[in-house]
């Protein structure tokens, strides 16, 4: 006999009601997600581009919609996975991985991605951000809450002011096309399944 469990409102879980209507292989489901999603992390952590002492790179978008696509405990696990395979010594991150990483002037952007994934999860999973309105501003605090832990990590080496001008201003422009990207992705997404939801 299938026993069915409520499973919270994601892109994922929208998309593919069926898959999650079986609790029995619900363990084997969330650990298949959670690698993926540090597989994704991984890849987009390849598509870099130096800007000074932090570089430019997609993993703040993948950041984003994995906290749409699969909620906050699962986005969170993923980022947990994918930021334990780097200090382990994988070369998972941009400039490779191990635990000289927690001296890189860029770690704290990397921490900042536990509260951003957990924040687009949560206020996915109460019905927010399906509108391009709404994803937008969510996309932009979660993109704002990763940049302060990313500055302030930054601050503690070269100074507040310094780390301003190194770690936060020559990518505002780009943080703010991937904030306009994911939000478009999501919102898209969502309107995509509202015939099959309806």
């Amino acid at each position: 006999m299938t026993t069915t469990t409520a499973f919270p409102a994601t892109l994922l879980t929208a998309a593919f009601p069926a898959a999650f209507s079986d609790s029995r292989s619900r363990l084997l489901r969330a650990i298949a997600l959670t690698i993926l999603g540090s597989l994704a992390l991984t890849v987009s952590a390849k598509v870099a581009f130096p800007v000074g002492p932090v570089p430019f790179t997609m993993h703040t978008y993948v950041v984003l919609v994995l906290g749409a696509l699969l909620g906050k405990r699962l986005a969170l696990a993923s980022v947990m996975l994918y930021l334990a395979q780097g200090l382990a010594g994988l070369p998972v991150f941009t400039m490779g991985g191990g635990l000289a990483y927690l001296a890189s002037p860029s770690f704290g952007y990397l921490i900042g991605f536990l509260p951003a994934a957990v924040l687009v999860g949560h206020f996915t999973e109460r019905g927010f951000g399906r509108t391009l309105g709404s994803c937008l501003l969510l996309m932009a605090v979660a993109h704002v809450v990763l940049f302060v832990f990313g500055v302030m990590w930054l601050a503690m080496a070269i100074g507040l002011e310094k780390a301003y001008w190194v770690g936060l201003h020559p990518f505002w422009v780009m943080s703010v096309v991937k904030t306009v990207l994911a939000a478009l992705t999501v919102s898209l997404a969502w309107k995509a399944l509202t015939p099959r939801r309806s």
